[in-house]
């Protein structure tokens, strides 16, 4: 399995591949974006998993991660010394599955790109071909949403989370179940602000009137409910 490995200290990074060849990952190491840019371009397709650093000498994680969704959903992992709340949602937004801020354990990251696989690989072969939600399809093999036949433009994550929705037809789900089944449970950033706001943009893209839901129900005091 071979991640994308970008980040500019030398030490780090040096740190970092030993570590993950030692776990039997094969790593390809770059150290600036555009570097970075020449990879995605050539070898995407025989990469797994990114781990990206957000502060690069001639860039960010954030337009490398941008890069990378708009050509394949494979899973993007951060790596900051930043940890302000507006970050880790700005790289969420993005559809980044992960974030986590130095200085940080081996052992953890590690932790999370196994959790961040093991969603992925669980992923696929449960999905039905399409599944329908009122005026709402999804094409699961596709990945693609469509309202009344138009296609819906969707994070990963927040595709993701409606996915979690559709598998649970008529289930009331608890705010820490959903966060259970999207992040990796030992995250330190885990929150119900960064929940609140892909719930919030989700009804905003899917709902006629946002702020009377239809679809995605709050279930007052339990938590969300699509479906009867």
């Amino acid at each position: 399995m071979t991640i994308l490995l970008v980040e500019d200290d030398k030490t780090i990074a040096a740190g970092l591949e030993y570590s993950l060849q030692q776990d039997q990952f094969t790593t390809i190491l770059c150290y600036d974006a555009e570097s970075a840019k020449h990879v995605l371009a050539n070898e995407l397709h025989h990469i797994q998993l990114c781990l990206f650093d957000l502060s690069l000498p001639d860039g960010s994680g954030y337009e490398l991660c941008q890069l990378v969704k708009e050509q394949s959903d494979i899973p993007v992992i951060f790596l900051t010394a930043m940890d302000e709340e507006v970050n880790v949602v700005m790289g969420l937004d993005m559809g980044a599955d992960d974030y986590i801020t130095k200085p940080f354990r081996v052992r953890e990251l590690l932790s999370r790109i196994k959790s961040v696989l093991r969603r992925y690989q669980k992923q696929a072969p449960q999905a039905k071909p399409m599944i329908e939600l009122g005026e709402i399809r999804i094409h699961t093999l596709e990945g693609k949403v469509y309202k009344r036949g138009t296609e819906l433009l969707l994070t990963a994550l927040e595709y993701r989370l409606l996915m979690i929705f559709a598998n649970h037809i008529g289930h009331v789900l608890s705010r820490q179940q959903l966060l259970e089944q999207i992040w990796d449970v030992a995250g330190d950033f885990v929150n119900d602000n960064t929940l609140t706001v892909y719930i919030k943009r989700l009804r905003e893209k899917l709902e006629d009137d946002p702020q009377q839901p239809r679809l995605i129900k709050t279930v007052r005091g339990l938590g969300y409910k699509v479906g009867e």
